[in-house]
């Protein structure tokens, strides 16, 4: 049965990194190759826990869509230390070595590769593991997409999401769009931090059911009216493209195993 291996390549990649930038005494080769083995040593654990048939190690293209519709779009965030940036493609064949696709777009986010990649899987009944810490993935969380993180060694279920942002996984985005989210400059709705969006999704779901309620408080009301705007682009923004065009299908994924 076909299985498929989804890698959030510089998720993976900068968290290792960010250990080995930090030894004494290394040449910047030593570092880089360092952190090629590590990478190729994590990849053969996964290869070794989720046992896929096919696998891809997705990074980010230069800029998506996102920084164009909205221009403060991770405008805060520090850039990649261009010595990593400049030893990406050396990295990657740590990817390589172990038979898994390195996959560089010219411009789209690895996550929305990842995830068009995991509902056209899922769509077509192959199960799928996306590797990352990072939280954008766990909306698609479900019966045939699973959430694995690397570093922590543990799949993340839905009653974990639901404990630690007191919502549903299919939620998320509405909770994101709502209160904003500052790792990636997304402004949210002026005046709604995160308690008044748990609440006003706990009890209307979504905020066009919540404008359509008469028990709405008229203080909600007015600060989703007065800012409607953002809230849409925000939304927009955190939702994840499940309808990339690829150039290439998963027959073109399958793990070739290296001697």
């Amino acid at each position: 049965m076909a299985k498929l291996l989804l890698i959030d390549a510089l998720n993976l990649i900068r968290r290792i990194y960010a250990v080995d930038v930090d030894q004494q005494g290394v040449s910047e080769q030593q570092i880089m190759q360092s952190c090629k083995a590590r990478v190729h040593n994590a990849c053969k654990k996964l290869l070794r826990r989720i046992e896929p048939t096919h696998a891809i190690a997705v990074f980010d293209g230069e800029r998506s869509w996102r920084y164009h519709y909205y221009a403060n779009y991770k405008h805060s965030r520090k850039p990649m230390p261009e010595q990593l940036k400049q030893n990406l493609a050396l990295i990657a064949e740590g990817f390589r070595e172990c038979g898994i696709t390195a996959f560089f777009p010219e411009q789209d986010e690895a996550d929305d590769i990842i995830a068009t990649l995991a509902s056209k899987a899922s769509h077509n009944k192959v199960p799928s593991v996306i590797v990352s810490t990072d939280k954008g993935f766990l909306p698609l969380s479900s019966e045939n997409i699973e959430i694995y993180n690397y570093f922590s060694k543990s799949y993340t279920e839905h009653n974990e999401i639901l404990e630690k942002f007191s919502v549903p996984y299919h939620a998320l985005t509405e909770l994101w769009a709502l209160m904003g989210d500052k790792t990636n400059d997304i402004p949210g709705v002026k005046g709604i931090g995160k308690k008044t969006a748990i609440e006003l999704i706990s009890e209307f779901g979504q905020v066009e059911h919540a404008l359509n309620a008469p028990t709405l408080a008229p203080a909600t009301r007015r600060k989703l009216e007065e800012d409607l705007d953002n809230f849409i682009l925000s939304k927009t923004l955190v939702s994840l493209q499940t309808d990339i065009n690829l150039g290439f299908n998963l027959s073109q994924l399958r793990v070739i195993e290296r001697k």
